[in-house]
């Protein structure tokens, strides 16, 4: 991402209010869809090392800043980055339902009790001018009780100086759309989501053509296997 079009962000008109999710009716749930191809089960595979995660500053939903270490270290993460008014239904949304998924499940699954305390889901914004930790706050309001069983931040930055380091550490690319109309800011960006270790290592990293529920979940169990029974086992790669 160039640094240029990052300004940007910080120069824009502030365009309208974070979508409310819990009124389009994403209701965490305990069922995930399944795909219609076979899932390798947890534990049977090694997710490789893919990077360590950068770090620097984010601002929490009451404004303060914390290290991004605060939240891909110490559980097993899932994090994404978006932006609140996203309107494409195959990026951020599908993350926030994804995210809603999984943490419904997670909860709400007695097999999967192990995983509770163990698991966190990020929602880091890429529109520093728009997403203030206020309206972070707000898109937040739906993703169901924090303390629940899994963790879930919504997170942003205090501007471009803060994001571009995470944006190139992640490998996330985005632009400002060049017809975007004078009220608003739009993005093209490609949805990645990242799988973090306890350790702040990268493992997976997922697309939108690749964002399969149960896969997600079933990496999650297999990195929670792998931090229980350290040094793990040399299991075959899936990919």
């Amino acid at each position: 991402m160039c640094v240029a079009a990052v300004l940007a962000l910080a120069l824009a008109p502030v365009p309208g209010q974070a979508h409310d999710h819990a009124a389009m009716g994403h209701e965490p749930v305990a069922a995930l869809p399944e795909p219609d191809y076979a899932v390798a089960s947890p534990g049977t595979y090694e997710l490789q090392r893919i990077m360590r995660s950068p770090d620097g500053t984010v601002l929490d939903t009451g404004g303060k800043s914390q290290p991004l270490s605060r939240y891909t270290q110490g559980k097993v993460t899932l994090l994404a980055f978006i932006f609140t008014h996203c309107s494409d239904v195959n990026g951020c949304p599908a993350a926030y339902v994804l995210n809603q998924q999984l943490k419904g499940a997670i909860e709400q699954r007695p097999a999967l009790a192990p995983l509770r305390g163990k698991v966190r889901l990020v929602s880091l914004s890429f529109d520093p001018r728009h997403d203030t930790p206020e309206v972070m706050r707000s898109y937040g309001e739906g993703a169901g009780d924090p303390d629940a069983g899994v963790e879930w931040d919504f997170l942003t930055t205090s501007g471009p100086d803060a994001l571009v380091p995470l944006l190139d550490g992640f490998g996330q690319d985005v632009s400002v759309a060049a017809n975007a109309p004078d009220d608003t800011q739009d993005f093209a960006h490609m949805l990645k989501l990242f799988l973090l270790d306890s350790g702040g290592t990268v493992r997976e990293i997922y697309s939108s053509a690749f964002l399969q529920p149960l896969v997600v979940l079933n990496d999650i169990q297999t990195l929670a296997m792998e931090q229980a029974h350290a040094p793990a086992h040399h299991h075959a790669a899936r990919h």
